[in-house]
């Protein structure tokens, strides 16, 4: 008998399958896995005509925790005094800033040392929509407004 013959060959796969095409894709993942009261809490966000937005951890340390952005916009960083604190190298200590202009939330780097992206992509100021996945550091978030999606040129 041959050896070979009775060696079984397998392919598995070690990637998480995903719907997540889109940013608003993830968003739409992160939403699914939530209990009643943690949806409802941003079904509210979501509801307030562009007046609160919410970062939510997708990724890294504190996976799940939220930040409610107001009219006074948040602070991101490892400085214990940040409104949005994220606790590991990669982050600089004073890293970004969400801030409300008009009737929408910019998020702009802070001069960053490994730098801060939108849904992939360098960015040192840019207006977030609802579903925008936001990298720090090794940090992955997504931004939930309640505001009408625009097209960004």
């Amino acid at each position: 008998m041959d050896p070979m013959e009775n060696e079984l060959t397998s392919i598995i796969s070690l990637t998480k399958p995903s719907i997540a095409s889109s940013p608003a894709g993830l968003l739409d993942e992160y939403l699914a896995t939530l209990d009643e009261n943690d949806l409802s809490v941003i079904q509210v966000i979501m509801a307030s005509g562009g007046d609160k937005a919410m970062v939510l951890i997708n990724r890294g340390e504190n996976m799940g925790s939220r930040f409610l952005i107001t009219d006074e916009g948040a602070t991101i960083g490892r400085a214990g005094e940040s409104a949005i604190f994220l606790d590991d190298v990669t982050v600089s200590r004073v890293h970004a800033v969400i801030e409300k202009i008009e009737n929408s939330f910019q998020l702009r780097d802070c001069g960053s040392l490994n730098g801060t992206y939108v849904n992939n992509g360098s960015v040192s100021a840019v207006v977030l929509q609802t579903g925008d996945e936001i990298q720090i550091g090794k940090f992955h978030l997504l931004f939930v407004c309640g505001e009408k999606k625009v097209e960004r040129h």
